[in-house]
């Protein structure tokens, strides 16, 4: 059985992402409440005021909800961003036989919402809204998969790990190709230098995170500007750090023994403060510990649960809060069709797809994923609450209405997608799987 301090890097990715799950879930509640209640126009209010800076040169004066979309959000396009990476190079992204299985389930999950959206949309004004059912919300997902504990399979939650990251990538791309504005290709073309610079500088194995904060902030503006969405270059941003250490282990601790002798033979102060011999000491073991550590690895470990507790919920709480009364002016067929390509698009798309690919052998499916767990979590796929809200954000922001109906939509479909996706796992799913996923 697995202890506390024995769990994985990936098991605690999905106890992260599952507690992050629930966070989201009551800063989503929360924020329809507050949006319903009698103190509605503060909420309104509080995420339209304005804040930054003016000058006669340069303007950078937002309502707080494009704050949190724009720049939070960033943040959390720079995680994947080092996720993606670190996915490909040394994950369960790193080889073809890896990647084919969620592949594919990515495939039917973005495909076949896309194909029943442009069949059931009538409405030319809201067409352009057809990315919204293609993104599926990990947190959400895995916290769903979270409780059903021991009746899933730990393989299944790899799966759609991997499957919601290659869906991401999909995002990532629908996103910079159609949901950005007019460009100005002078500023775009010097975010781009700034990023070669970035990258050149880590292929010839020099990194620093103060350097790579100073140039992000720059080009984050300037895509800001440019008309390319400003999260894009938190991703882009991520692929120039490094996922290499400076120095392996056997070296590492070579130094550390030498650096622990120069330590307990330093001058020790009088005084409960370290002299100034143990101070140099502890600075070079700083160094060595920068040096030792993957600077990619390091970076995602510390933003992980910043994304997870904070940047993701305060997104929930500013996006979630649609007002639901009756003399709300909404498009309801918006609403049912993104409702409809949520949960049987995504359900049918992958379901469909993963098995097809399985009897022709294009994939692997491991012998633990049953067809009933192929289902559910193709249901489960069904939840866009991050991604999509995001999506619907940027194709209708020039239309209250259509965001108000795009993110009831979201909720809706999410919550029928989770309530059939958990139903099918938990009820037909025998009680142990293995011994391995203690």
């Amino acid at each position: 059985m697995i202890k506390k301090n024995t769990l994985t890097p990936f098991q605690n990715f999905v106890k992260t992402e599952s507690f992050s799950g629930f966070l989201l879930m009551f800063a989503t509640l929360f924020a329809l409440v507050w949006a319903n209640s009698r103190f509605g126009e503060s909420y309104q209010a509080l995420w339209q005021y304005k804040v930054g800076i003016t000058s006669p040169h340069f303007e950078l004066y937002k309502p707080l909800i494009l704050w949190i979309n724009d720049g939070l959000m960033a943040v959390f396009f720079f995680l994947i961003g080092l996720e993606i990476k670190r996915e490909f190079l040394i994950g369960e992204l790193n080889s073809m036989k890896k990647i084919a299985f969620p592949l594919f389930g990515a495939m039917g999950g973005m495909l076949a919402p896309v194909l029943l959206f442009f069949i059931l949309n009538q409405n030319p004004e809201t067409l352009k809204g057809w990315g919204i059912p293609m993104a599926t919300d990990i947190a959400f997902s895995l916290a769903i998969l979270n409780l059903l504990g021991k009746r899933i399979p730990l393989s299944l939650k790899l799966f759609l790990t991997a499957f919601a990251i290659v869906d991401d990538i999909g995002a990532v791309i629908v996103i910079a190709a159609f949901y950005s504005g007019s460009i100005n290709v002078s500023l775009l073309l010097l975010a781009l230098i700034l990023l070669a610079i970035l990258y050149l500088l880590a292929y010839k194995g020099f990194y620093s995170k103060y350097l790579v904060l100073s140039f992000g902030i720059i080009i984050w503006v300037l895509f800001l500007k440019s008309g390319i969405h400003p999260t894009l270059a938190g991703i882009l941003l991520a692929f120039s750090v490094p996922v290499r250490q400076k120095i392996n282990t056997p070296a590492f601790i070579e130094n550390l023994s030498e650096i622990i002798d120069r330590i307990k033979k330093a001058k020790v102060s009088e005084k409960p403060i370290l002299s100034m011999e143990q101070i140099a000491e502890i600075d070079a073991l700083e160094d060595w510990t920068d040096s030792y550590q993957s600077p990619l690895q390091h970076l995602e470990h510390k933003l992980h649960g910043w994304v997870a507790y904070f940047i993701i919920p305060i997104f929930a709480l500013a996006n979630a809060g649609v007002i639901l009364n009756n003399n709300a002016d909404l498009d309801t067929s918006l609403i049912r069709n993104i409702i409809l390509c949520l949960v049987i698009g995504n359900s049918i798309g992958i379901t469909t797809i993963i098995l097809v690919a399985k009897k022709i052998k294009l994939i692997d499916v491991p012998s633990e994923i049953t067809k009933r767990h192929i289902v559910g979590v193709s249901f489960l796929a069904g939840i866009g609450f991050t991604m999509s809200i995001f999506i619907a954000s940027l194709a209708f922001s020039n239309s209250p209405v259509y965001i108000d109906s795009a993110k009831i939509g979201i909720l809706i479909g999410s919550f029928v997608s989770a309530i059939i996706g958990y139903s099918v796992l938990r009820w037909k799913t025998n009680k142990l799987v293995t011994d391995n996923n203690e």
